[in-house]
C-alpha cells in the first residue's frame, strides 16, 4: 500500500470504520513505514486534544447565577427610574395615540369632502361637453 492510500485512510483507520482486510493492509504499512507512522502518531494525538476539548466541564450553578444577576440589573434599573417617569411615560403615549386618532378622524373627514366635490365636477363634466351629449357628431367624426 502507498503511503498516499495510507494518508486517506488514516482517519479512518483510527476511528475504526475499515474493513478488516483494509485495517490489516494499514497497520502493516504503518509497521514498515516510519514517517506514516509517526503521522499517525501524530494524528492520535490531535484527536485526543480535540476529544478533551469538545467536551468542557458543566457548572452546574452556571444558570442560577446568571439567573440572579439578570434579576439585580433588572431591579436596579427599575429603582433607577424616577417615578414621576414612571407615571409620564404612559401617560405621553397615551396622549399621542388620542392625537393620532383625532387626526385620523379630521384627515378622513376633509378626503370626504374632496371627493364629494369631485363626483359632484364629474356629473357636470358631460353637460359641459356638447360631443358627448351629441353621438351623432361624435359618430360622424370618428
Amino acid at each position: 500500500m502507498k503511503c498516499k492510500d495510507v494518508h486517506n485512510k488514516l482517519i479512518f483507520f483510527l476511528e475504526g470504520d475499515l474493513s478488516e482486510a483494509e485495517m490489516k493492509a494499514v497497520q502493516e504499512h504503518l509497521s514498515e513505514c516510519r514517517e506514516c507512522a509517526l503521522f499517525a502518531e501524530e494524528l492520535k494525538l490531535t484527536f485526543s486534544i480535540l476529544e478533551t476539548e469538545r467536551k468542557p466541564g458543566v457548572n452546574p450553578f452556571f444558570y442560577t447565577r446568571v439567573k440572579a444577576k439578570l434579576e439585580k440589573q433588572e431591579e436596579q434599573s427599575i429603582e433607577r427610574r424616577p417615578v414621576l417617569a414612571r407615571v409620564l411615560q404612559p401617560v405621553a403615549f397615551s396622549l399621542i395615540l388620542l392625537l393620532a386618532i383625532y387626526g385620523g378622524i379630521k384627515f378622513g373627514a376633509t378626503s370626504a369632502e374632496q371627493s364629494a366635490s369631485l363626483t359632484v365636477k364629474q356629473e357636470l363634466i358631460p353637460y359641459l361637453n356638447e360631443m358627448d351629449v351629441e353621438p351623432i357628431e361624435n359618430f360622424l367624426m370618428q
